[in-house]
């Protein structure tokens, strides 16, 4: 069984959005000065690295992370690779649907999309500008079944938006919300998908481990 590991590796070099908290680990203990174990520590944003976005994050009426159904998070998903058109163009900034139509039959399918961008392939370095979803892309995804969309980029919207009204037509939609994976390594397909948000008790969102199989 070939497993592809999409998360990106959190670290304390990772870029955090700006303003956020950063990553930070931290030996506690150390075997190395007479602990008897290494014993870490951690201090982070929710929103470093691959995580969840629950309602709660841009709707203070919206539930939190730890009340997301698990089954949302697991079972197949379609990449879309994106990637040489986001090449080819650099002044394309907008996902499309007539980026996704020629795939819907797989997208339908299903029902959770990963879109692959390659527009952010350096987690050391936050990107000054992203592409996102064009506007009608949250109705077309309802229409064909999609209750999960992740991308590669750390926001569904523009990076100085202050509406996030991606993040609203989304949640309007019916469709959980995955940022910052990294899809390097994954070509145009069906896949098997895996990506457990941390159960944590009114939390805005939560990292996660997000992996893509094929039996």
């Amino acid at each position: 069984m070939k497993i592809w590991d999409i998360s990106r590796t959190l670290s304390n070099d990772f870029a955090e959005w700006p303003g956020d908290e950063p990553f930070h680990y931290r030996l506690t203990r150390e075997i190395a000065k007479g602990q008897m174990v290494n014993l870490g520590a951690i201090s982070m944003s929710v929103h470093n690295g691959t995580h969840a976005d629950a309602r709660f994050h841009f709707d203070p009426n919206g539930e939190s992370i730890e009340k997301a159904p698990l089954d949302i998070y697991l079972g197949r998903a379609t990449v879309v690779d994106l990637a040489q058109t986001f090449f080819r163009s650099k002044e394309k900034h907008l996902i499309t649907t007539e980026d996704l139509k020629p795939h819907a039959e797989e997208i339908a399918a299903t029902s959770r999309l990963l879109v692959k961008t390659g527009r952010w392939s350096d987690s050391t370095i936050f990107p000054n500008q992203i592409p996102v979803i064009a506007a009608d892309v949250p109705a077309w995804l309802q229409k064909n079944g999609v209750k999960l969309l992740g991308l590669d980029l750390p926001s569904m919207d523009e990076i100085d938006s202050k509406s996030l009204q991606n993040h609203h037509a989304l949640s309007s939609a019916g469709i959980a919300i995955v940022e910052s994976l990294d899809l390097s390594a994954v070509t145009l397909g069906i896949y098997n998908f895996a990506a457990l948000p941390l159960k944590i008790a009114g939390a805005d969102g939560a990292p996660m481990r997000a992996v893509l199989w094929r039996d």
